[in-house]
């Protein structure tokens, strides 16, 4: 099947062909003629299958198809909600990209950087939004945002949304839009609450699912090296000097550790840079641009900030600390082995994370092979200490991220 048989028009055919594709993948093949068909749609997909396309493309085929129903200024048409302002960068140049030929208009707004440049665009008036829901609502009290026109609502990535605490100002949102409208659900999972929240949102919705929940790509291999946990930082700057990585990213549980870890990095002669909420989003972006550049080999993340990072054939990813969430392991180790690329995934894993390995292992349905680096034995005599896994679950029921 090619993108011409799916029914997209020639302006958005003449961009995915500049962006180098030629074939859909199987979420683009499934969910594009439901959305073009105006349907409700629940799509379950990981990162890395497609589906930024999926619904961008068909979403701004509808909206170029059919006249503006008011004149003056733009009113926003269209709106992409996202839980972290990478994802949302991302979404908004997918947006740009795919319409370059399409006279539509699009803007991104999320927190961490001024809001007055924001406000200027939305003034001059937007065919598509993409926002984070702090952000989305600072612009609504500031009557910058008008929700009441909206004709398309995506909401991706859902499941990190209610992660994070969001389904508040989600319900928020919800409420200044017109109950007539198509809604995009798209999610990696669906729990319980994802359910729910589907349940109240879709009319009739197609249900489309592309890969098994919580399963991990069979283009990643994993593996497991047995560590103390004194000398990882160790094992690390091995594991990149003996093999020659030249872009690694590596996954820190707090921001504190993951500040502690760059510096060490750095100190060692390895370029290294941290992302992670506690960050400017100069410095974010900066970070990520360094490391996507080669100018940094080493991008040290927390799960908040790595979420929908989008880094083109990214060969590895290192596990410094087991998440506390299982799930959480999925999404991280997801960031490699992306759009048909063969990926590597490492856990350096110390006594005091044996369960949340075999909680690991349990979801993924797979026992991770264990190799111990020689040098780097385990300490037979240490014994476990309890990891305090009780942040997750306060993740879920935090209050919203008001910076975001």
């Amino acid at each position: 099947m090619s993108f011409e048989t799916l029914g997209l028009r020639a302006e958005l055919l003449r961009a995915v062909s500049e962006k180098g594709y030629s074939a859909p993948t199987a979420i683009q093949k499934q969910a594009i003629p439901f959305i073009l068909e105006g349907r409700d749609l629940m799509g379950g997909a990981q990162t890395g299958t497609g589906k930024t396309a999926g619904f961008t493309l068909p979403l701004l085929q509808r909206l170029s198809s059919k006249e503006r129903s008011q004149k003056g200024r733009r009113p926003i048409r269209a709106l992409i909600l996202t839980p972290t302002r990478e994802l949302a960068a991302q979404v908004a140049e997918s947006v740009r990209e795919y319409g370059e030929h399409l006279p539509l208009r699009s803007a991104v707004v999320f927190g961490g950087v001024s809001i007055n440049p924001q406000k200027q665009k939305l003034i001059k008036g937007v065919d598509v939004l993409i926002a984070t829901p702090g952000r989305l609502l600072d612009h609504v009290g500031q009557k910058t945002a008008d929700l009441s026109n909206i004709e398309i609502l995506v909401l991706d990535e859902a499941d990190r949304m209610l992660d994070m605490g969001f389904i508040h100002d989600i319900r928020k949102v919800l409420a200044l839009m017109p109950k007539q409208k198509q809604t995009l659900l798209f999610s990696a999972t669906f729990s319980k609450e994802i359910k729910q929240l589907s349940s109240g949102l879709l009319n009739s919705p197609a249900l489309v699912e592309v890969t098994t929940e919580n399963t991990a790509s069979d283009l990643i291999s994993q593996v497991v090296h047995p560590v103390d946990k004194t000398r990882k930082r160790e094992l690390l700057s091995f594991l990149i000097g003996s093999n020659n990585w030249k872009q690694v990213l590596v996954f820190n549980r707090t921001k504190h550790s993951a500040n502690r870890l760059a510096k060490q990095l750095e100190s060692g002669g390895i370029s290294a840079a941290a992302i992670h909420g506690n960050k400017s989003q100069g410095a974010r972006t900066k970070a990520l641009a360094d490391f996507k550049s080669g100018k940094v080999s080493v991008l040290v993340a927390t799960d908040i900030a790595a979420r929908g990072l989008d880094i083109s054939q990214l060969p590895h990813v290192v596990n410094f600390d087991l998440p506390n969430l299982a799930e959480d392991y999925v999404h991280r180790i997801g960031r490699t082995g992306r759009a048909g690329h063969e990926g590597e995934a490492m856990s350096l894993v110390c006594i005091d994370e044996h369960k949340l390995l075999k909680d690991i292992e349990k979801l993924i349905k797979r026992n991770i092979p264990k190799i111990v680096i020689d040098d780097f034995e385990p300490d037979p005599s240490i014994k476990a200490e309890p990891i305090n896994t009780s942040r997750g679950q306060q993740q879920r029921n935090a209050k919203p991220r008001r910076n975001l």
